[in-house]
């Protein structure tokens, strides 16, 4: 059965839109494609039924699979939360084991996913001075305080801080280029940021590669980052952050972010049938 649902959101003209596909097995990789490719959301999350404890989850963009997608694993804990009742399921995805906690908040499910052990590096100056020519942006664009870096959090992320809000909101960039870009440097999305302060940032998540001009949340991009700030040191953990996104594009979201002492990053939010 097909779900679809906005995730990070309470309303369903807002968030990020995920198919959830729950059967008595997994589909053969062509077939979870096209029904990806038909749903049309950036992801579709395929869920099969336990094993053990563990459910196994696949993710496909309409053009390709994808390691780990955040916002599709939050609309997925909703739906086995919907179907089967509160508590922690554990999801086996390809790149590790996520825990997600399901829990009822007033009459609103939300759902809690734990990402696996995040890690971050430099990113080359030629990756960055490509991504920043695709996006029409210079270096001068870029907050001093917040070093591009590529982050994973359960899939690889560049990590591009700007200094000024309206530069994010006037994001318009070269389609293919970017893509290309990415493609080469194997990476998911771009987590682009403007840090209000360092409990708010405001996000914006070009996803090319997989056919999407733009994510309005992007879970698996919030871990990352979390990630990246505790282990540079440039919070304070344990700490919580919040990331707005999606609002230049009218589906606005909200993602929570914990950031433990150490260990994986909880990712929540909520969703809602469309």
């Amino acid at each position: 059965m097909l779900h679809r649902l906005a995730a990070f959101t309470t309303d369903p003209q807002g968030g990020n839109p995920a198919g959830v596909w729950v059967g008595e097995a997994l589909p053969d990789a062509a077939t979870m494609q096209r029904i990806a490719a038909e749903v049309g959301y950036s992801e579709t999350a395929f869920v099969a039924p336990p094993q053990g404890s563990d459910r196994l989850i696949r993710y496909y963009s309409p053009q390709a699979e994808v390691s780990f997608c955040g916002h599709a694993t939050i609309a997925t804990g909703v739906v086995l939360g919907e179907l089967s009742g509160e508590g922690t399921y554990r999801l086996a995805t390809t790149v590790g084991e996520v825990p997600v906690n399901v829990y009822r908040r007033g009459d609103q499910l939300e759902a809690a996913l734990t990402s696996v052990e995040p890690s971050y590096e430099p990113a080359d100056s030629a990756l960055v001075d490509s991504a920043l020519a695709a996006l029409h942006w210079s270096r001068g664009d870029l907050d001093a305080a917040i070093s591009p870096v590529r982050a994973y959090g359960g899939a690889w992320h560049l990590v591009l801080a700007v200094s000024s809000l309206d530069r994010l909101n006037r994001l318009k960039y070269d389609f293919e280029a970017l893509k290309e870009v990415m493609l080469q440097a194997g990476l998911t999305t771009l987590q682009l940021v403007h840090r209000e302060d360092w409990h708010l940032f405001h996000a914006r998540n070009p996803f090319p590669v997989g056919g999407v001009v733009e994510d309005p949340a992007t879970g698996a991009a919030a871990a990352a980052l979390g990630g990246y700030l505790r282990d540079a040191g440039l919070v304070s953990a344990p700490t919580t952050l919040n990331i707005r996104q999606g609002e230049a594009m009218g589906r606005p979201s909200r993602l929570t972010v914990e950031i433990p002492a150490i260990g994986g990053i909880i990712v929540s939010g909520t969703a809602v049938k469309i």
